[in-house]
């Protein structure tokens, strides 16, 4: 049975449903790019979530706005291939793209399920600072009635493009529960990614 997401890790679907990962592999340093750079991509991203949160939409097209954002800042195709884990190497370069394009969907609509929640909230970006071949970038989520708690964005460039390849939420590595919730689904499918990819379209 799929484990439902608790309030908490929702926030990283609303900034990663934006959704929110392959290894991440060797990327160009940090001091390539710089604090102010990182720090704006996921100012940018934070203040369009912060819009769709708050903007008295019906679901459905909360779930295509939030899609929309995670498309634009976020590294799809790491994030699906480290959801998928060691299936990603033997799939098929066309299972690879169709499940890449299901995964995306899949989580707009896992997270947007719950996304009234998160109205009167909000997420500020506190800090950013360079860890090894990327940058992290500090926010704090305010949700009504909740105490404030810290979600940190990883930013590279390795994609040609600066963008988030991966969320932490409180300590908790997201890229690690989604390849922990995927592959539990996989193996429900006895490995079958086309099967997967069917699963993900009415998840």
């Amino acid at each position: 049975m799929r484990t439902e997401p608790t309030r908490r890790q929702l926030v990283t679907g609303a900034a990663a449903a934006l959704a929110g990962l392959a290894a991440f592999g060797a990327a160009r340093p940090a001091a390539a790019l710089t604090v102010n750079e990182a720090r704006g991509l996921i100012d940018r991203a934070i203040g369009e979530v912060n819009g769709v949160i708050n903007s008295g939409k019906a679901e459905g097209a909360m779930y295509r706005d939030f899609e929309r954002i995670f498309a634009t800042y976020a590294d799809v195709p790491t994030i699906a291939r480290s959801a998928l884990g060691p299936a990603a190497r033997s799939a098929s370069a066309a299972d690879l793209r169709a499940f890449t394009t299901a995964y995306q969907s899949y989580i707009a609509r896992k997270y947007g399920r719950r996304f009234r929640e998160f109205i009167g909230g909000k997420i500020e970006v506190t800090d950013a600072r360079p860890l090894k071949s990327y940058f992290e970038v500090i926010s704090v989520a305010k949700l009504r009635g909740e105490a404030p708690f810290d979600l940190r964005w990883h930013v590279s460039d390795r994609s040609g493009k600066l963008l988030f390849f991966n969320i932490i939420i409180e300590g908790v590595n997201m890229l690690a529960s989604e390849r922990t919730e995927i592959g539990a689904m996989l193996d429900r499918r006895r490995g079958s990614v086309a099967g997967l990819i069917e699963d993900l379209k009415t998840a």
